[in-house]
């Protein structure tokens, strides 16, 4: 186990109703308050109006930037840098999931920032600081409502990145599981893939003597599969839900990462995935990890043959370790189908022409990856098994 330092200062407020506490949590930071969503869902629901109530019962003047992307774009965030700066914005409240959260995290570094905001991500400059922010979470998925990370994508040759610093983790997270009763199935099988794979890009390290750490993983990862079908087959399932919302926070909350280096080569090969083609990340989380975990596998037979016996409960096979690996392979190939995820770039329209392109623009600043460094060729030829 390596040495580190955990932080984590996000207040979590979860349960039932705790939406009505927002208006309570923003005072603290101040009496203008941008507030970041997407689409029309959270009016429709009746959540914009409870929110905007409990704010300004506080007092705090309200303004609204809306039409947040999935694949959140730079462009949104620059209108939201503008409008904090000439409104002279004390806080940001972000009512959504990680797409909305993650355009807010942009917004916030960037306000505090002279030049583009994109240097960010592109490695040009690096966040120091950012304007407070605060969350109420309606898609349980990316754990971006307690993580100190953010990815957004640039219209200019459709590059999605990412960036981040101790001062992007919100400030508090509201969770009520009740919020994500009417999330369409797919959107919802989207964002257990999502928190899946937060756990497996940590999971595969190189690191030994990481047994606590592997355990959480293995306990978080059981919990995700045994109620990932409750709550499609049941969507007001209250108890189910809650174990969703929360498993996708601690997902990506750093508890896992404790002691460990992670991968991440999977993450970075699907922002050139959705970057381009702007399919849901979860969805394209699908298709790559097994196609990496294919790639990368006999690397480390024992963890890979750990992983499908603890997580799977395949039965390991001392005389052929490398069958008890691919048995765990499969299984999380055949789960990821078993929720309406796509499991291949062919699933989805995507077609083979733009492997390369891929495959170079991912490696631009290097490798991918740490439990396996992932080169150009390497990017390309997971990417055809993706196919």
């Amino acid at each position: 186990m390596q040495d580190f330092v955990f932080q984590n200062a996000t207040k979590v407020i979860f349960g039932k109703g705790q939406e009505q506490a927002v208006g309570t949590e923003a005072a603290a930071y101040g009496k203008k308050l941008l507030l970041h969503y997407g689409g029309g869902s959270i009016k429709e629901s009746g959540l914009y109006d409870r929110v905007v109530q409990s704010v300004r019962e506080q007092g705090i003047e309200i303004i609204e930037l809306g039409g947040v992307q999935p694949n959140p774009r730079v462009s949104l965030v620059r209108e939201g840098i503008s409008l904090c700066r000439e409104h002279n914005i004390d806080f940001i409240l972000a009512v959504g999931g990680g797409s909305v959260i993650d355009s807010a995290k942009a917004i916030a570094a960037g306000v505090k920032y002279e030049g583009d905001v994109w240097d960010f991500f592109t490695g040009k400059s690096a966040v120091t600081d950012c304007l407070p922010l605060g969350v109420v979470l309606t898609i349980p998925a990316a754990g971006s409502e307690t993580s100190n990370g953010t990815v957004i994508t640039a219209e200019d040759g459709w590059y999605k990145r990412a960036t981040g610093h101790p001062s992007m983790r919100p400030r508090f997270a509201i969770l009520n599981p009740e919020l994500t009763y009417t999330l369409p199935a797919y959107q919802t099988a989207c964002g257990i893939t999502d928190m899946m794979a937060h756990i497996l890009e940590r999971y595969f390290t190189n690191e030994k003597n990481v047994e606590l750490t592997d355990r959480l993983c293995e306990a978080t990862l059981k919990t995700i599969i045994n109620n990932a079908h409750t709550v499609l087959d049941e969507p007001e399932n209250y108890h189910a839900r809650a174990e969703i919302m929360w498993a996708g926070t601690v997902a990506h909350n750093d508890w896992l990462s404790t002691g460990r280096v992670g991968d991440w080569g999977s993450h970075d090969i699907e922002h050139e995935i959705s970057g381009i083609y702007d399919i849901a990340h979860g969805a394209g989380l699908a298709i790559v990890f097994p196609a990496w975990m294919t790639y990368v596998y006999k690397h480390d037979l024992n963890r890979f043959a750990q992983f499908a016996h603890r997580v799977w409960d395949v039965e390991i096979d001392l005389n052929d370790l490398e069958k008890t690996a691919l048995k765990g392979i499969e299984k999380t190939k055949q789960f990821f189908h078993s929720i309406g995820m796509p499991v291949s770039l062919r699933q989805v329209d995507i077609g083979d022409d733009r492997i390369d392109e891929m495959a170079k623009k991912g490696t631009e600043r290097g490798p991918l990856g740490n439990f396996v460094k992932l080169h150009e060729e390497d990017v390309q030829k997971i990417l055809q098994l993706a196919w």
